[in-house]
């Protein structure tokens, strides 16, 4: 599971844009998001690399998320 916080994350229409986002680099990849932490967690074989790089280019640069 790959996790980052995306302080930029903000409200529902954020939601939309990192699920598009994420499935558009892994279609098969299970998305979930928790808004009020500003918290996605993917769940995909492919690396975080490409995920964090997608997001950052739609302005949710990510930050790793801290161990729970």
């Amino acid at each position: 599971m790959i996790e980052f916080n995306l302080p930029a994350m903000t409200c529902g229409h954020c939601v939309k844009t990192v699920t598009r986002t994420v499935q558009q680099i892994d279609p098969a990849a299970t998305v979930e998001i928790d808004l009020a932490s500003k918290r996605v967690r993917i769940g995909s074989a492919k690396a975080a690399a490409p995920f964090g790089a997608a997001l950052a280019e739609e302005g949710y640069a990510p930050r790793p998320a801290a161990s729970a």
